[in-house]
């Protein structure tokens, strides 16, 4: 599993082992902290602090605690891609139904376990970038990219479509869900999930 992003959001990407392995550090205490205090709270000083390193460690790859969190959203990213692609080895191929499974399930099993993730996920909560690099546009992107071949399909504008109505779809309602209960509630989930079977069958079969 890769610990550190291809964060564009880096000031200096890490080159040696040691320089990586700094870089996770930093992740982990900001993703800790996130849970602990909230993003208003958080400051690079407690970063630097929570990871054992000095401040100038954490200046070097970034110049703020936004651009830190947007490197953990990031690489939230490629865990969670990493993680689908996972379930889906030794999956029937071109079944969209356990691709969707995948992705929520995945999605779900790190928004109540993954450090900091309830505050930043993929960028979500703390909006990050440019708006053309809007967060769920990143997850649409990323699944065109992980999806196509598995699905048979064109990584075409129109399957970039269908995945990005899905992701905004979801994500509204996943929230919905998460402020009913923390937890996230099990039949405003499964509503969801039958809208986008609903929806998807309707595009991909």
């Amino acid at each position: 599993m890769k610990s550190v992003p291809q964060a564009t959001s880096l000031r200096r990407a890490p080159v040696q082992r040691r320089s990586a392995e700094r870089l996770t550090r930093i992740l982990d205490a900001c993703a800790d902290l996130l849970d602990e205090v909230g993003y208003d709270a958080l400051s690079t000083r407690a970063v630097a602090q929570r990871a054992g390193v000095p401040i100038g460690s954490v200046y070097r790859f970034f110049g703020n605690k936004r651009q830190m969190a947007d490197a953990l959203a990031q690489r939230n990213l490629e865990r969670w891609s990493e993680r689908v692609t996972e379930r889906l080895t030794g999956a029937p191929h071109g079944d969209w139904r356990a691709a969707m499974d995948a992705v929520l399930d995945e999605y779900l099993a790190m928004k109540r376990t993954a450090p900091g993730f309830s505050l930043v996920d993929f960028g979500n909560q703390i909006p990050v970038g440019a708006r053309q690099a809007e967060p769920n546009h990143r997850v649409a992107d990323r699944l065109t990219d992980l999806l196509s071949a598995y699905l048979d399909r064109t990584p075409d504008d129109d399957l970039r479509r269908t995945f990005l109505i899905a992701v905004e779809t979801a994500d509204t309602l996943v929230q919905l869900a998460f402020r009913v209960d923390p937890e996230g509630d099990e039949k405003v989930i499964e509503e969801m999930r039958e809208l986008l079977r609903a929806y998807l069958g309707r595009v991909l079969d």
